[in-house]
């Protein structure tokens, strides 16, 4: 995924540790959700809130706001 000047200077850049476990599971999406480890972290999050209607949920509530 490749991001513009304007979504670079307004990203906000985070570091996480994984246990070993955790990053083998991890590594095995490599490729089906991105390619390089911030890619494929990011891939990961987003999926999980989408999943937990997390997304939706603040989209509805933006929307009703305006």
């Amino acid at each position: 995924m490749k991001h513009s000047k304007e979504a670079k200077e307004k990203a906000k850049r985070v570091q996480v540790t994984f246990t070993d476990k955790q990053w083998k599971l991890i590594e095995r999406l490599r490729g089906i959700m991105g390619s390089d480890d911030a890619e494929l972290v990011r891939s990961i999050v987003l999926t999980w809130l989408a999943e937990k209607s997390l997304i939706s949920d603040e989209l509805r509530r933006e929307i009703k706001n305006e």
